[in-house]
């Protein structure tokens, strides 16, 4: 039997520990503990300190890259709260402007602005979405005035907002009588809709509906009115998942059926490569995964294959499930932020969409 010495720890205040090895074993150092070698290679040396955490890392958070979704309603006369996601805000253009002074003190590159119309102003094909006075518009119109450059300014492209329905275009019947969205009917609405947003003023469009065509059509649209320069930020890969919920309550949609003919199957990845390859064939300049976190595989194939810059979309679902462990204190908020993005970072995204914008920036800033 062989014997082993130990050794008290200094400071340790727990008595002896298991110490070194002397000559227990052929061949063995004062290095070696239980005769086993010491590590050759210890990882933890790049773990030792912040700075060199920091010095070693591998993904960076840059707020430059973060894109704030916002939402500009009509009909108030102060922000109103979205009670499924705290701390988000349906805006006047006042709040609006104040919103966007905020995220650009804190460094945050864009705005993402989604209208919110009267519920008297909606119907069955979404006519507000291109009206130059529509809530849309207006908030868009009002952001490029007020930051000129400063701020990059996207629109949400889509019907959905809009229509008395929820759906993403307009309605038709087809040949076996059921209640469908009609694909082509919808297209020159999305080019009409696009251009009045490069009218009021948008860098980017931003086209969310995931109807077949749509960049082609909207591309040809902007060239012909004159906006070569409005880039195109297509959601390429947007999944019919279950992490809507509180947006739908944010835009005060009412959705009738489902969009699980237009959006993708959750089951499919490799789907999401191909609509990635004909969005950029169509014009686009960036393309989007949505949601992000259920589907970081598919952000991180997007982001190998892709040729333009990758967007994931950090959802209302996500935000929600976050702020609620959080307020519960089931977990700690700023942490789970930073963690939260920087997986997505991680997974490939270039540009990140999250309601978290403003307050990460500042988190990163320390």
């Amino acid at each position: 039997m062989t014997e082993f010495s130990t050794t008290s720890v200094a400071g340790s205040g727990s008595g002896d520990v298991p110490g070194e090895v002397f000559g227990a074993l052929p061949g063995t150092t004062p290095t070696d503990t239980y005769g086993v070698p010491a590590p050759v290679r210890r990882p933890r040396r790049l773990r030792s300190s912040r700075v060199m955490r920091d010095f070693v890392a591998e993904t960076h958070l840059d707020p430059a890259q973060f894109v704030l979704p916002v939402f500009i309603a009509e009909g108030i006369d102060s922000p109103r709260e979205i009670s499924s996601m705290p701390g988000v805000y349906q805006h006047t253009e006042a709040s609006l402007l104040r919103a966007a002074e905020e995220a650009v003190a804190a460094g945050v590159g864009a705005l993402d602005v989604f209208g919110v119309p009267a519920p008297g102003h909606k119907d069955a094909t979404g006519s507000q979405a291109w009206a130059s006075d529509g809530i849309l518009n207006r908030g868009v119109a009002a952001l490029r005035r007020e930051f000129g450059d400063d701020l990059l300014v996207i629109a949400d492209t889509c019907l959905d907002e809009f229509t008395d329905h929820g759906h993403c275009g307009v309605l038709a019947t087809d040949s076996h009588g059921n209640t469908v969205v009609d694909n082509d009917a919808t297209l020159p609405l999305y080019a009409a809709m696009a251009v009045s947003q490069a009218r009021a003023g948008a860098h980017v469009v931003s086209p969310s509906g995931m109807m077949d065509g749509q960049i082609r059509v909207i591309r040809a649209a902007l060239d012909a009115e004159g906006f070569s320069d409005v880039s195109i930020l297509a959601y390429s890969a947007k999944y019919a998942g279950a992490f809507y919920g509180p947006f739908r309550e944010a835009v005060q949609s009412t959705l009738q059926g489902d969009r699980k003919t237009y959006q993708q199957d959750p089951r499919n990845a490799r789907e999401a490569l191909m609509e990635v390859d004909l969005d950029i064939s169509e014009g686009a300049d960036m393309v989007m995964v949505k949601p992000a976190m259920p589907y970081l595989d598919v952000l991180r194939q997007v982001a190998d294959h892709s040729t333009v810059p990758v967007a994931a979309y950090q959802v209302s679902g996500e935000y929600a499930m976050i702020t609620a462990a959080a307020d519960n204190g089931w977990i700690a908020r700023e942490p789970a932020i930073l963690d939260s993005l920087t997986g997505i970072r991680r997974a490939g995204a270039d540009i990140i969409l999250t309601y978290w914008a403003t307050e990460a920036a500042r988190l990163l800033k320390g």
